[in-house]
């Protein structure tokens, strides 16, 4: 199976493979997608460094230039890992058609594709529309603006035509921002809902195990060997939350330190805003925020969650009907077990709604700091 071609991961594939960020790269992709996004955000970090003293457009510049930077470090790290991202796929996509042959676990594994491919196409819609948001704010307000504010040396980009020029051109690199954005979003949750899966596969793996031997007319030999067939299902699940983790958790840092900052500032403008119009700008920035933030770590809880449950599975069973070498094998899963399988920010603190909880609490509390200040 071609990795475009598994239901789960195909849309976000896709998406990657049309850019060219994914196999054999093309020049001609990158010079109409990535390349030119990229050189729109140095302008945009010109603008940030030049645009102090007005607090309202400082921020939200400072908003769509984390966000740019973001975009552009989550493309960059993808074409420079391109074959270690392309390995993951593959193994995904192996490991997908394996689990299609089993009658047990495929409503388990229609119904997660479902909900991922779901997730996928939705959230494509929706940075969308967010970005037709972006792209039409500045036609709303008085006088002359740009989606994103840049700055050119040399150029005053509010004169004719360069203004006419960069603002069609900025409509124009949304749609490829946006494709360099959500699908990493997107990439990530569909590939936790497939270690959910595959968590179930071994749950139910081992709940085949019979409570008497002689009733399941098979040998404690025959048991023993399927039981060691679940030991080395459990460590290739392992693995993969390892190898996920490994392709997400450094990304994951840096949009816990810059969005968890540019949500305590965004929350500060909307209290000091008197625009209608920018006050449903901000609102849509927030939301932006919080839905992608919240995605990653309610995914990333349920893989914990799940995970744990692998030994509630197996002590809730008929273990002590077993023969000894059985329990003892049993005693091992039930022990690694005990370690949760996590995606950590920054390979240090695991990714749970707690953590997310407390991201909000620490925004929060910064945001009241300000506007005490502010007042």
């Amino acid at each position: 199976m071609l990795i475009e071609e598994c239901p789960i991961i195909g849309v976000n594939v896709k998406v990657w493979l049309f850019w060219s960020y994914l196999r054999r790269p093309r020049l001609s992709r990158f010079l109409v997608g990535c390349i030119p996004v990229a050189v729109l955000n140095v302008f945009q970090f010109l603008k940030l460094y030049s645009s102090w003293g007005d607090m309202s457009e400082l921020i939200i510049n400072g908003y769509f230039t984390v966000l740019y930077f973001n975009l552009v470090l989550r493309t960059s790290f993808l074409v420079i890992n391109r074959r270690k991202f392309e390995t993951f796929f593959e193994g995904v996509a192996a490991e997908y058609k394996l689990l299609e042959k089993n009658d047990e676990i495929r409503p388990v594994l229609e119904r997660y594709t479902r909900r991922g491919r779901m997730l996928s196409i939705s959230n494509l819609w929706l940075g969308a529309f967010i970005s037709a948001c972006f792209v039409t704010y500045p036609l709303f307000v008085p006088g002359r603006g740009l989606p994103y504010g840049v700055t050119v040396p040399g150029v005053d980009v509010l004169a004719t035509p360069t203004y006419e020029v960069l603002f069609v051109l900025q409509v124009y690199l949304t749609f490829p921002a946006c494709c360099m954005y959500i699908p990493f979003t997107s990439f990530y949750a569909t590939c936790t809902l497939f270690a959910l899966v595959q968590i179930a596969a071994l749950k139910q793996r081992l709940g085949r195990l019979q409570l008497d031997t002689a009733v399941a007319g098979r040998s404690p030999g025959t048991l023993f060997a399927e039981l060691k067939e679940c030991l080395k299902y459990h460590k290739q699940i392992i693995q993969y939350v390892q190898d996920l983790n490994s392709l997400v958790t450094h990304l994951c840092l840096l949009e816990f330190l810059s969005f968890g900052m540019m949500l305590c500032a965004l929350l500060f403008l909307l209290s000091i805003s008197n625009q209608l119009a920018q006050m449903i700008m901000i609102g849509s920035y927030i939301f932006m925020i919080l839905s992608q933030m919240f995605a990653f770590y309610w995914h990333a809880n349920e893989v914990l969650e799940q995970s744990l449950g692998i030994g509630d599975a197996i002590y809730n069973g008929a273990w002590p009907d077993y023969d000894e070498p059985i329990r003892k094998k049993l005693v091992l899963i039930i022990a690694r077990a005990q370690r949760p399988m996590s995606i950590k920010v920054g390979n240090v603190y695991p990714m749970t709604l707690e953590m997310f909880q407390k991201l909000l609490n620490v925004s929060y509390s910064y945001f009241t700091l300000l506007r005490r200040v502010y007042n």
